[in-house]
């Protein structure tokens, strides 16, 4: 049986409500449509059998399957929902709020039992960082981050604390993907001269000296995220300042750490200086993309060894997006960028298309691995709010804008469990659609007056690099050498030098120079007696002498610059000026 469609989930003014995923989008009956703006939170369990969200007035829970309410929970100011993933327990969190004559106030994150109803457990926690309790896979170990210290339940029994992780200041910690044995990453920040650093541990094993399977130790740390791989074999560490001392870059410093579960722990060296705006695992875990540097950043994927695999080039993106098989991958610029994207064939590192999503705040792959969501929501962007469904090969096959006095919230794909689609061979030919394309307007930069009737030169601010393949192989159009330039220019001057030698032995016969010559021949020149005039040819021809050889750069295959084209276009004007001066000699 194939699997179901994936949903759609849509939030925002005009209320919550679910479409029908590709190929039909329309509106599904698995859920009437919740009109009004109370819907501050809804959330989808792991396999996406069930569905909760909250009207301002209650917590719901259906079952997506058949359609039938399940519980419906009393907490008007709940703000955050998570099942657990097999969807024994439903976490809910709301504000913490403290009486007046200072007391305590009552617990906010609380714990139900989605089979009975029933509130299993309430904490107080403070923060909405990190609010929902970690669950291993199969439910076994649930952990939570309490006064620095990370508590471990055993079978949802919250009642009892099974075991303990204390270090000094624990700040974060993240629990492994996958089967036992569980693993655990900790990060413990620096403080009086002393370096921060993430351990793994392996559960229950945290006494002893030699209890951590691998430690990793940095400065320049204020905060960390830590990525492990769907194999928990090992975990990237980003580790981030917030202040640049050299005043390299506005958003801080940022490192990347590999640290594995055997012990072995390296950084990853980064080709190009600057931030580093996003760090992604493939799904088969053998490998990770990563985005960095100052503007036009590279992207580059890495194996375990923390060798470099493959290089795409420059380009406006500040992030990267495996598809959930972990064939294609998405790199794309939004926020601040032009929403750009770059859609590659992994295994052969080939292009397969180069979509556009203009002021993008939101992307998501599909969980069939072939549609992807960009929207554009509120309050990042307030207006020109709406989404769009793409195939990856680049055609738009839904759209949807919002009216101009209405808002988009939220959207997402319903989730779906993995292996439950099968992987697709990859077409590199865009699939028909209904949906016109829109071309976006190209943004033309700022011309001054003086500027506006001559000829535009094509000149970039940066030079973007090609990817490692797309570049030109050697014994092509390859930049000669320092030493080959200079060997050439010697040789062509030696030629210069024997036509003007046989131009002085027979003046009536010398062939009329080329204007492309004109520039060498400088050896000996007849002066006119005035020296002002004697100043201008020299320059002129001062002038032209560099002009041929910014062409032979760029002959050579060297980009050049906005001036260096200006000046070239100058020679045709020079060339006559110099004539003109040389005759009236």
């Amino acid at each position: 049986m194939a699997p179901s469609t994936p949903l759609l989930t849509v939030r925002g003014s005009e209320g919550l409500y679910m479409l029908n995923g590709p190929p039909h989008f329309t509106e599904s009956t698995v859920f009437p449509r919740e009109s009004g703006k109370n819907c501050k939170v809804y959330t989808f369990s792991k396999d996406g059998t069930l569905f909760a969200w909250g009207n301002g007035e209650k917590i719901n829970v259906i079952n997506v399957t058949n359609k039938g309410l399940l519980h419906s929970f009393n907490l008007p100011k709940a703000v955050c929902l998570e099942f657990s993933p097999k969807n024994t327990v439903l976490a809910t969190w709301q504000p913490y709020t403290t009486s007046k004559d200072g007391t305590a106030g009552i617990p906010n994150l609380q714990l139900y039992d989605v089979k009975t109803g029933t509130c299993l457990k309430s904490f107080i926690q403070k923060k909405m960082q990190n609010w929902c309790p970690s669950w291993s896979e199969d439910e076994t170990v649930c952990a939570r981050n309490v006064n620095n210290e990370v508590h471990f339940f055993e079978n949802n029994n919250f009642n009892t604390i099974a075991n303990k992780l204390h270090l000094q200041k624990i700040n974060d910690f993240v629990l492994s993907p996958g089967p036992q044995p569980y693993k655990v990453a900790v990060y413990v920040p620096g403080s009086k001269g002393a370096p921060s650093f993430v351990r793994l541990y392996q559960y229950p094993n945290f006494d002893g000296p030699h209890a951590a399977l691998a430690n990793k130790s940095f400065f320049k740390a204020d905060k960390v995220t830590m990525l492990w791989n769907k194999k928990a074999t090992a975990v990237l560490v980003i580790a981030s300042t917030d202040v640049d001392k050299t005043g390299a870059s506005y958003y801080g410093e940022q490192t990347l750490h590999y640290i594995a579960a055997n012990g072995e722990s390296a950084v990853v060296q980064l080709p190009k200086n600057g931030p580093i705006y996003d760090v992604v695992w493939n799904s088969s875990s053998t490998e990770f993309c990563a985005v960095y540097g100052f503007m036009p950043a590279k992207a580059t994927i890495f194996n375990l060894k923390c060798d470099p695999v493959f290089d795409f080039g420059t380009g406006p993106r500040n992030a990267a997006y495996y598809s959930p098989h972990g064939h294609i991958l998405v790199l794309a610029g939004f926020g601040n960028l032009r929403g750009q994207m770059e859609v590659w064939d992994v295994k052969n590192y080939k292009l397969i298309s180069k979509p556009v999503a203009s002021d993008s705040t939101y992307f998501a792959w599909c969980p069939d691995g072939e549609h992807i969501l960009t929207a554009t929501c509120a309050p990042r962007l307030r207006v020109n709010n709406g989404y769009k469904i793409w195939h990856y090969t680049g055609s738009v096959l839904h759209k949807y804008d919002v009216p101009s006095n209405g808002e988009l919230w939220q959207v997402s794909w319903q989730p779906f469990l993995d292996g439950i689609f099968p992987v697709k061979a990859i077409t590199y030919q865009a699939v028909p659609s209904d949906v016109p394309s829109e071309e976006p307007k190209a943004a033309t930069a700022y011309r001054p007056p003086a500027l506006r009737n001559k000829p535009i030169t094509n000149s970039k601010l940066h030079e973007e690099e090609p990817p490692q393949n797309m570049k030109p192989q050697a014994g092509s159009d390859k930049p000669l050498s320092k030493t080959a330039l200079k060997n050439q220019r010697k040789h062509e001057a030696k030629k210069a030098a024997k036509q003007e030698a046989r131009n002085e032995k027979s003046p009536d016969l010398a062939p009329t120079p080329a204007p492309q010559s004109t520039p060498r021949n400088t050896v000996s020149q007849s002066t006119s007696g005035d020296p002002e005039i004697d100043k201008k040819i020299k320059n002129l021809k001062k002038k032209l002498k560099a002009i041929e050889q910014l062409k032979e750069q760029a002959a050579a295959g060297k980009q050049l610059e906005k001036n260096q084209l200006e000046k070239i276009q100058k020679e045709k004007a020079l060339i006559q000026e110099l004539e003109d001066l040389e005759l009236g000699v």
